[in-house]
């Protein structure tokens, strides 16, 4: 009753959601959108009006000018800077644009260009000091708050007077100060305007990237060929010229150069860039965690004003508000890997039935012997992690390399050998079609080919994506093996939507059906899931019939048959069950039959690991990876099987000195060849009762043509 129990809410609770949500970048700008809708309630309630259309109005045109300033400062703080002059900066400008209009008397697009144009150059100063002479950023924006804010108060005690008398008479000044479009303030029309932009500057762009890549890491960013004083630099100009466009706005409305001016400015940007989500590390940010920054700081503030606070109450508020802020952030970037993780892994209740009698022991079918003893050895020590082989009509054997190649071995002997073609990933499941292309799964990267002349094309690296899927399950993460059907079809496996190819024993752990069986079809150029809620789905065969493939479930220990033609189109059957040990490819015998690889042998530790979800769990958390229970790949073996199901002959290297792990085996020409993703060798075997003149592919395309 107990099991049963498990197995039901093990197969029907999503408990896997919650890491995937966390995993999720959009997670850390939610987070503020609750806080900013909280905020918005909390003040409506205790305000009447506090959220009428005129509140709006006037909250969108004083959230559009700090907005911008926000928007400089996030752009800074991303790019691993911050400003603590943006304050100084924005009266400075806002006496600027003041002065040349009321003063100098210019017309206000002058204005407009002279104002943005003097903050860039303000931001400059910053951006050339730590930029190219590589200055700290605190310090440096310290001392410039300072110059620049003597630098205003000595401009204030000449000028005051005299922009205090002025009363400028220009419909479009007054339309940036009050005006508006359909009620939406003239200030907020731009800076959504600016803000679209910026989203697609940050990530779309290549520059944008660069900013991330300077942020998340300055010396990589350097090493990988970015401009990275220069990059910094700029930012610092743009920041610049973003709070001299909200100090433009804000002179507009307010027409004043009082001495409180900016004062504390930095503070509230500050809080509305961390409070939204702005990593203060440096490399994470984005235009709408800045956009509800903002939108929560001004609230707050609008709020304490509403409702009689103090100014210095009020700035108390925002630098307490900033502080527990900043120190969520500092702890959540430190420890955001190990928390995921904690919840990310999710185990499943897999029921594996007993192991009937000695299934590896003497008079068994599976009966252990020391046939694999002997085989000669291709390339020993001089290729890593062959997973699969293959050879081409003219016998030269190709295999995949750990290192992103794909090295051919010549024959007669296979001693010669050469890098084929480099990749860059590691190859795994591989295939010849009609036209001699060599069809790859590459771990990490989707499927590739490799055309007679050596170039490397992608065909696909993305599927369909889910309705239903948290994880954006469109991208191919571990692509395995592969097989092509008579119309040039091409069926391969994906062994795990969750995990990294380099993740394998934690999709082990989990024992969810995480895999899938993706189609593509050359002549239309389009890709498919076909098949979904696999248990690490590895080796594919299309069958003798050319209406079905095989496919091995290696966490599930069987084989099954998918109908992808035919009256049973759609169809999955079971042809073997509860294998002694972990299946991986399968391809064509000569005799009409199929050979199949595993990879290793069952335990019973492990089986009973998988009827206990709770206890793998809680090993993930508590135990180091390297002290996991994993699936025994150590022991491997080779066996033949009919299209009924029955195991006709099994091979096995007992000491394990050749072949301890086989991944993969290939007929031909009376040989059989052997690949194993840990081993540095390929195995030649010779085979007593096998065709001479079979060649996998061309045997086939010749029977369907």
């Amino acid at each position: 009753m107990k099991e049963v129990v498990l197995r039901l809410r093990y197969r029907y609770w999503p408990d896997h959601l919650l890491g995937e949500i966390l995993s999720k970048r959009w997670t850390e700008t939610a987070i503020p959108v609750i806080v900013l809708l909280l905020v918005a309630f909390a003040f409506s309630e205790a305000i009447p009006g506090f959220l009428s259309p005129n509140s709006l109005a006037d909250t969108a045109r004083q959230a559009a000018e700090i907005g911008f300033v926000v928007l400089g400062m996030a752009l800074v703080i991303v790019v691993g800077g911050i400003d603590l002059s943006v304050g100084s900066m924005f009266a400075l400008t806002d006496f600027c644009a003041l002065f040349c209009l009321d003063v100098l008397n210019l017309p206000v697009p002058a204005v407009a260009v002279i104002t943005i144009v003097f903050g860039a150059l303000l931001g400059a100063v910053n951006g050339f000091l730590i930029g190219y002479l590589r200055l700290r950023a605190f310090i440096t924006t310290l001392i410039t708050l300072i110059i620049y804010r003597s630098a205003y108060d000595l401009l204030l005690f000449d000028y005051s007077n005299t922009i205090a008398a002025a009363f400028p008479d220009d419909a479009v000044w007054d339309f940036m100060g009050g005006g508006g479009v359909f009620g939406v303030p003239s200030v907020a029309l731009l800076y959504a305007m600016v803000a679209i932009f910026g989203h697609v500057f940050m990530t779309r762009l290549r520059p944008g990237w660069h900013i991330t890549a300077i942020g998340g890491s300055r010396r990589s960013a350097y090493n990988s060929g970015v401009a990275v004083r220069r990059t910094i630099a700029r930012c610092y100009a743009a920041s610049g010229a973003l709070t001299a466009v909200g100090a433009l706005f804000f002179a507009a409305r307010l027409s004043t150069v009082g001495g409180d001016v900016g004062v504390g400015l930095e503070v509230t940007v500050l809080t509305a860039a961390v409070l939204g989500g702005i990593s203060l590390g440096g490399g994470r940010g984005s235009v709408a965690r800045a956009l509800v920054g903002t939108l929560i700081v001004l609230l707050i503030t609008n709020g304490l004003t509403t409702l009689s606070v103090r100014g210095g109450v009020n700035r108390m508020v925002l630098a307490g508000i900033l502080l527990v802020a900043a120190t969520i952030d500092i702890r959540w970037l430190k420890n955001r890997t190990r928390i995921i993780a904690k919840v990310y892994v999710s185990p499943t209740f897999h029921h594996m039935p007993a192991l009937l009698g000695p299934r590896v022991g003497q008079g068994s079918r599976f009966e252990q012997n020391d046939k694999l003893k002997d085989v000669s050895l291709i390339g020993l020590g001089r290729i890593e992690a062959p997973e699969d082989v293959i050879l081409d009509r003219h016998d030269n054997l190709y295999a995949g390399s750990r290192h992103g190649d794909i090295i051919r071995f010549f024959p007669p002997d296979y001693e010669k050998m050469e890098v084929y073609a480099h990749i860059g990933g590691q190859p795994l499941g591989m295939a010849f079609d009609r036209d001699d292309n060599l069809y790859v799964c590459i771990g990490g990267m989707g499927l590739y080919r490799i055309t007679p002349d050596r170039r490397v094309e992608k065909a696909t690296d993305e599927t369909n994506r889910s309705l239903y899927s948290v994880n954006d399950d469109s991208r191919l993460r571990l692509a395995d093996d592969l097989d092509i059907a008579d119309d040039g079809r091409i069926f391969f496996s994906e062994a795990t939507v969750r995990y990294e190819m380099h993740e394998w024993p934690v999709d082990g752990l989990e024992a969810r059906g995480n895999g899938r069986i993706i189609c593509y079809d050359p002549a239309t150029k389009t890709t498919r899931t076909v098949l979904r809620g696999l248990k690490f789905p590895n080796g594919i065969c299309v069958s003798r019939n050319g209406q079905s493939i095989l496919f091995a479930e290696t966490w599930g220990c069987c084989i099954k048959r998918y109908w992808f033609e035919g009256p049973k189109k759609g169809r999955v059957e079971m042809l073997i069950d509860n294998l002694p040990g972990f299946p991986d490819n399968i391809n064509l015998s000569s005799d009409g039959n199929y050979w199949l690889a595993m990879v290793g042998m069952r335990s019973p530790a492990l089986d009973l690991a998988w009827r206990m979800p709770g206890f793998r769990r809680r090993m993930a958390k508590r135990v180091p990876l390297d002290e996991w229970l994993f699936p025994n790949i150590n022991t491997g073996c080779v066996l033949r099987f009919n299209e009924a199901g029955d195991i006709l002959e099994t091979y096995w290297d007992q000491a394990g000195v050749n072949h301890p792990m086989i991944t993969s085996m290939r007929e031909h020409k009376g040989y059989l060849y052997l690949g194993g993703i840990m081993n540095n060798r390929i195995g030649r075997l010779k085979l007593g009762k096998a065709d001479p003149d079979f060649v996998q592919y061309e045997t086939r395309w010749r029977k369907s043509a």
